[in-house]
């Protein structure tokens, strides 16, 4: 089931690969998280030493989960995949010229989780030609619905 999407990412960046992370959450987190308190379109991944980390993602604290503690809305997350994975996707981003973006939040097994995907920034001509395909496929829609009427 999903929780927060980044369709932002998929009209930036051409997603060429997809891993499943975990995600180190602290328990007013989860909680949040799982009120649908969650953003993560400002979100990206960086690499810090042989780890990955979420940065940018913003969880909005929920009044009562959170009144012993001071709440930090937007942290550094540690991202969990195995080692094999990290490697590659480490020498992807410093040899190919790639980027690690978040594309979703879901649960899996009653965990949360972070789907990353190995992207390719896109050109200013690429996004317009996006775009103009979405539109064309919106008018096809709105043509096929009036005409079944």
């Amino acid at each position: 089931m999903t929780i927060a999407d980044n369709k932002k990412a998929f009209f930036d960046y051409f997603i060429e690969d997809r891993f499943e992370a975990g995600i180190a959450l602290e328990g007013w987190e989860v909680k949040a998280i799982r009120d649908n308190k969650v953003q993560i379109k400002e979100a990206y991944v960086t690499v810090k030493g042989d780890e990955l980390f979420l940065f940018g993602a913003h969880i909005s604290a929920l009044p009562t989960a959170s009144t012993h503690i001071s709440p930090e809305a937007v942290r550094t997350r540690k991202l969990l995949l195995h080692r094999q994975e990290i490697d590659k996707l480490i020498g992807k981003v410093t040899r190919s010229g790639y980027t690690l973006v978040p594309l979703n939040l879901h649960y899996k097994g009653g965990r949360i989780k972070c789907e990353i995907g190995l992207a390719k920034g896109k050109k200013m001509h690429d996004k317009r030609a996006t775009e103009k395909d979405r539109d064309g496929k919106r008018e096809v829609e709105k043509a096929m619905k009036v005409h079944k009427r």
